[in-house]
């Protein structure tokens, strides 16, 4: 699996300070696959929707997973700018997150995480910090590898009973 890391912080962007969250997406994820790019980008609609549609489109990854900008701030832009490069959405992904993470605080709830799909490529909006992001991927791992599956093409839809083409 080809996967791309998207960190959206001001501040990281800046240099300022040292992205923890990006860096732990790729290491819980080596197992299910190399991260083919990694970038920093800031809070900036355009950026963002440019970086994930050149991770998608040039870059050919199977999973881009962001990391931060999915809040209430004002620069919080990584939802509004995934929908706009996305073809469908899928929202079962941000609903099993929170769900889960409401468990953990309340301030779950604050989340506007997005995920859905651009071609053959699933993009997730994940929280920003390292933490969170460990939590939140501990939900959506048990599904990945059936996501990625029917992305691909390699599972039947009807009749299919499960079974791998």
């Amino acid at each position: 699996m080809r996967i791309s890391v998207l960190t959206v912080s001001d501040r990281c962007a800046r240099g300022e300070t040292e992205d923890k969250s990006g860096p732990a997406i790729s290491e819980i994820l080596q197992s299910f696959g190399e991260t083919v790019c990694y970038r920093v980008v800031p809070d900036d609609r355009e950026r963002i929707a440019a970086a994930l549609t050149a991770m998608c489109d040039d870059i050919h990854s199977d999973l881009v997973l962001t990391t931060g900008g999915t809040g209430l701030a004002p620069r919080d832009v990584t939802p509004e700018a995934t929908k706009a490069v996305i073809e469908k959405e899928a929202p079962g992904i941000p609903e099993a997150i929170r769900a889960e993470s409401m468990k953990i605080t309340p301030r779950a709830m604050l989340s506007r995480a997005t995920a859905g799909v651009r071609g053959k490529t699933l993009i997730i909006n994940l929280p920003g910090s390292p933490k969170a992001v460990k939590e939140s991927l501990a939900v959506v791992l048990p599904v990945l590898e059936h996501a990625m599956e029917t992305l691909s093409g390699k599972t039947l839809s009807c009749g299919s009973e499960g079974k791998k083409a």
